[in-house]
This record gives structure tokens, sequence and C-alpha cells, in this order.
């Protein structure tokens, strides 16, 4: 059976791998240039999570998420994706969890994502779709 570890050490990350999940198998980030993703991967918080080995390290990553965040009252969780040949083991979960364990500590007034799949996954989280929309804006791509 394999073990799976979470990190927030972005020095496990497989910065490779991300990008070609992202860049070629998403639907919000398909041809996302590797420049962007590695500035994207620089100026935000990443977590992983990964094969562990016998002592309980990282090895393989196969999932992803990131959050940009003031760090006091606001964060975006963006890019969640679990590597195809490890989905339906709960990494999903698991990632969500700990990336809001994580997070806890700013006490940040509200979290936002995208998603036009997986709202299960994030319901289980106390996410909901906005109560107001219409008071919310957006300048560029939709």
């Amino acid at each position: 059976m394999t073990t799976y570890v979470f990190s927030a050490d972005p020095d496990h990350l497989d910065r490779a791998r991300v990008h070609a999940w992202l860049a070629e198998e998403s639907y919000w980030a398909k041809g996302r240039p590797r420049e962007k993703q590695e500035s994207a991967i620089d100026h935000s918080l990443n977590f992983g999570m990964y094969v562990a080995d016998d002592s309980g390290d990282p090895t393989t990553q196969v999932a992803y998420a990131r959050v940009v965040t003031d760090h006091t009252t606001f964060a975006w969780l963006a890019d969640v994706f679990v590597d195809t040949a490890h989905r339906g083991h709960g990494l999903g979960k698991e990632l969500i969890k700990n990336v809001l364990a994580a997070l806890e500590p700013m006490d940040l007034r509200r979290i936002l994502l995208k998603t036009n799949d997986a709202h299960g996954l994030y319901a289980q989280y106390d996410f909901a779709p906005l109560e107001s929309p219409e008071s919310w804006m957006v300048r560029g791509a939709q």
C-alpha cells in the first residue's frame, strides 16, 4: 500500500511536474508558459502531496495546490491538481485539509477559489457559492 505525505516545503516541489500537470492536463491553465508557472510558484505559498519513502519523507509529488495571500485577511486557493494515476485515494481531501490547517494561524477573513468541478470536495471544508456574486467584479479573463 502506498503511503502519502503532505508538505509545505517549497524545496520538495517538482516544478517540472507541476507545470506539466497544469499546462497540459488542467482546464484552467492549459498552455500556461513555464516562466509564468515559475513566477506563480515563487510568489505563492505552495503545497504538495507526495509518495512517502520508508522513513516517511516525501519522494514523488502526486498533488499540488498553491495559495496567493496577504497572510492577514485574504487568500485565493488556486491550481489544485491531483495526478490522474493517484486519484481515488483521498488525496484531494488530504491536500485541502492540510492547506487549510496551514492557513488557520493567519486567521483569514476570506478564502476564495474558482472551480468548474469538485464542488462537493470543497463543500466538505465549508466553501460555498458567493452569497452576492453581483457585488464582485473582475478585470481580465473570466
